[in-house]
Parts: structure tokens; sequence; C-alpha cells
């Protein structure tokens, strides 16, 4: 089997299989690998023709782009060995391209205090400020599915999300009391019916009011690290992981849930333990 040959059966198989945004992604690289080794055995390529491409492609990228490269073009192989029942070992097995395109080291994400969101949104004074606060931290919302709720997609204490991350068509987010009716109460008055954006700015204009809110009491605050605390608060207040994930954070995947709680400190972890079984 080609290079070509075997190209042409993966890009069926994501047509079928994934959503678009991951169909570009691999598209860009199989076509750059297809211009190079197109007539070639797919068993011919050696692990050092794939090293050199992989070197040409992601030269100065980050460290977890050239990751992303080598993953999806390990992919690309295991799918047809796999597929056609090839007899030839993976050549991104390799290594010299394991150690070269390996990992990055994970930088361990500093979760919020409670004091601090309180504050943060307590201190914000502009009820539409205070509601994007309260959606990301209370409700796990990503600042961009929170900048494209209409007013018709709000009802009672859920917000049917538009277009998400995970690729289907919809979603639904959930509530507390508290911010489903402060945001009954927004909507109405400032008069949003049917397809009115509740929150009418850009990303750049919302990162900048979280960070600014954040700056205010010397703490460094992206929206992200709102949506983060959310999760990582309802996982030490006994909520369970699956609920975390998939009401909360609307992952597909638990281990993606996982990489989202921090760390927990010597001294939370003797709390649980005393809570669990007595002092």
């Amino acid at each position: 089997m080609t290079t070509k040959e075997a190209i042409t059966l993966f890009k069926y198989y994501l047509q079928s299989n994934h959503k678009q945004r991951t169909i570009d992604s691999y598209t860009l690289l199989l076509d750059r690998f297809n211009a190079v080794h197109a007539e070639k055995l797919l068993e011919d390529v050696s692990p050092d023709e794939i090293f050199h491409f992989l070197e040409d492609m992601t030269r100065n990228l980050a460290k977890s782009t050239r990751r992303l490269r080598y993953a999806q073009l390990k992919a690309f192989y295991n799918f047809i060995i796999d597929r056609c029942s090839l007899n030839m070992r993976n050549p991104c097995n390799a290594s010299l391209l394991s150690k070269s395109f390996r990992a990055p080291k994970q930088v361990p994400h500093k979760i919020l205090e409670r004091e601090t969101v309180d504050e943060m949104i307590y201190n914000t004074k502009r009820q539409r400020d205070r509601l994007i606060l309260e959606l990301q931290a209370r409700c796990g919302l990503r600042i961009g599915e929170l900048l494209k709720i209409k007013a018709s997609d709000v009802s009672d204490r859920t917000i049917t999300l538009r277009e998400p991350k995970s690729g289907k068509d919809t979603e639904r987010a959930y509530m507390p009391e508290n911010v489903s009716k402060k945001l009954a109460e927004y909507i109405t008055e400032k008069s949003l019916q049917g397809e009115a954006l509740v929150f009418p700015i850009c990303y750049s204009t919302a990162r900048s009011l979280v960070r600014g809110l954040g700056a205010k009491l010397n703490v460094h605050v992206s929206p992200h690290d709102l949506r983060r605390y959310s999760a990582t608060y309802a996982s030490r207040n006994g909520v369970p992981l699956e609920v975390v994930s998939k009401v909360i954070l609307r992952h597909q995947d638990l281990k993606t849930t996982q990489i989202y709680l921090g760390k927990i400190s010597d001294s939370e972890a003797i709390r649980w333990m005393d809570n669990l079984h007595g002092k």
C-alpha cells in the first residue's frame, strides 16, 4: 500500500468518525506528509525520514504542538496497520521519535481559593460582569460558550449551549437557583428576547475584565481559572467525579477532568481522613 492510498483511506475514516476541527488538524499534517511520500510504500518510510519530516514541519513551534503532530502521525499508522492487517511495525514507535517528541512536562495549575473567587464576585458592582464571573465559577461554563448565550437559550435553571466544544449540536449547562434568578432578572431588565446575545462582548474584552478584577486582589486570574475552580470546588465538597465531569465540565473523558482538578495538599488530605474516620 502506498502512502497516498493509506492517507485516502484514513481521511474517509476521519470524515465518518470525527468532528470538523479534528479533521482539519489531521488534514494539514497528512497533506504535507503526502506531498513528500505519496508514491512510496508505507512500510518503506523509515523512522529517520519521519523524524526529518516532523522536524521540518514543527520547527520553532511549541513543544505541545510538536507532540500533537507526532501523536497524529502515530495514530495514522496505527489505524492503517490495524485496519489493513499490515505486517509492519509502526515506525513512529522508534526511540528517536518517542524521545524527540515526548509530551512536555505538565505544570500543575494553581487553583483559586474560594475566598478569592467570592471576593472577586462580591466586589463586582456591574450586574453583567458579576454574572459572567458566577456563570464560570459556579456553573463551569467556558468563556466562549458564555459569550454565545442567547436570551432564548435560558430556561429556568438550564442554559442550552449551541455548538459546544464537544462537537455535539447542543449541550445543557445547569445553574444554582440564585444564579438562575439573577440571570433571569438581568435578561428581563435588559429586555433581551429571542436571538439577542446576553453578553454582547468579545473574548478579549471578557478576558481583560476577569484579569482586571483579579488584579484588584493582586491575583492573576484568567477566565479558564474560574472554570477550573468550579470543578475543583465541587470535587473537594464531595461531588462525585462523574458528576463533575459530565454535568459541570461536560467532558467526554474522565481523564480530562482529572487534569483540571488541583493537587491535594497534605493538610487537605489529613482533613479528609478526619472527616471520613474521625479524629
